[in-house]
């Protein structure tokens, strides 16, 4: 995937995502990222199409570049699918999705894997032709290591057969030298698709310890935990750099790194996400889309 690169360029780039319902009335969002920023679009399963659709048609009006999340487990049909990817992209120009299994049990429809709605052929129909899809740092407790990987290779083989642009865009987590190691050992096995690794943006602990729950990354959790007892109060505010420093030292002394970029999941508000990319040079404030509201924020950067 394409992403604009940073003014100074020993920063690694970063992508972002946003809820429908954020995207469609937030009115932060106007100017609020660099031009043609990746923005994904969260599905969770509780809003209707039309609320996507539309959401990702506001992401695309403001100058970003909508990736919309595509939950196999929860389309209802193969009919679905196709209503579902032909409104992204003939209604909002949707050219880039991430492709998720989408909960742990298949619903009512037909599609128990992200490889199933690849090999439908819907998305090239449609024109998209950068596909993400989901990596597992942390592993996880409903399938081994061995079939996460061998997932990864039956995807990869799908970039190299079908010549979609293929990418890695991983959950989060908190633990910088794990998630390295992870991406070492995908490389050293064939995996040589390009990795986003998921990180948290600003946000307090509590908040954090929360999603981390709900989002089943247990490793994060006790990470998490471990950080909190050793702070005054678990309520602090939680800096993302003690991930993505050695992350980013990573990414610049290895010329070999599948390692892409960040993708930034903004827990604690759109803003303080945003804040935070600017001010660590990962973002350029030049590339904002509105002189007003980059000024805005380059204000409250330097106040």
């Amino acid at each position: 995937m394409s992403i604009r690169r940073p003014i100074e360029t020993n920063r690694i780039p970063a992508t972002i995502e946003v809820a429908p319902k954020h995207a469609l009335e937030s009115t932060d969002l106007p100017g609020l990222f660099p031009a043609g920023t990746p923005t994904y679009l969260t599905d969770v399963g509780v809003d209707p199409l039309h609320t996507f659709v539309g959401a990702a048609r506001r992401l695309r009006d403001l100058g970003y570049e909508p990736v919309a999340h595509i939950p196999a487990r929860r389309i209802e049909s193969r009919a679905a699918l196709d209503t579902r990817i032909r409104a992204l992209a003939e209604d909002a120009g949707v050219t880039d999705v991430l492709v998720i299994g989408g909960g742990l049990t298949r619903e009512a429809g037909p599609f128990s894997s992200t490889m199933e709605v690849l090999e439908t052929g819907l998305l090239d129909r449609y024109g998209i032709r950068r596909i993400g899809i989901a990596g597992h740092p942390e592993g996880s407790p409903d399938f081994s290591l061995a079939t996460a990987e061998a997932a990864l290779r039956l995807k990869q083989a799908f970039g190299e057969r079908t010549g979609a642009a293929m990418r890695i865009v991983t959950q989060f987590g908190f633990d910088a030298d794990s998630v390295l190691g992870w991406v070492r050992a995908l490389a050293a096995s064939g995996v040589d698709m390009p990795v986003h690794l998921g990180v948290a943006g600003p946000a307090k602990i509590t908040t954090l310890l929360r999603y981390a729950a709900l989002c089943g990354v247990g490793n994060s959790v006790s990470f998490l935990k471990r950080q909190a007892f050793a702070l005054t109060t678990i309520a602090t505010t939680h800096s993302p750099e003690a991930v993505v420093g050695p992350i980013e030292t990573h990414w610049r002394a290895d010329a070999e790194t599948r390692l892409a970029g960040i993708h930034i999941f903004p827990f604690g508000g759109l803003k303080k996400s945003a804040e935070w990319l600017y001010e660590r040079g990962s973002w350029d404030i030049n590339t904002s889309l509105y002189p007003s509201a980059s000024a805005s924020v380059g204000g409250a950067l330097r106040a």
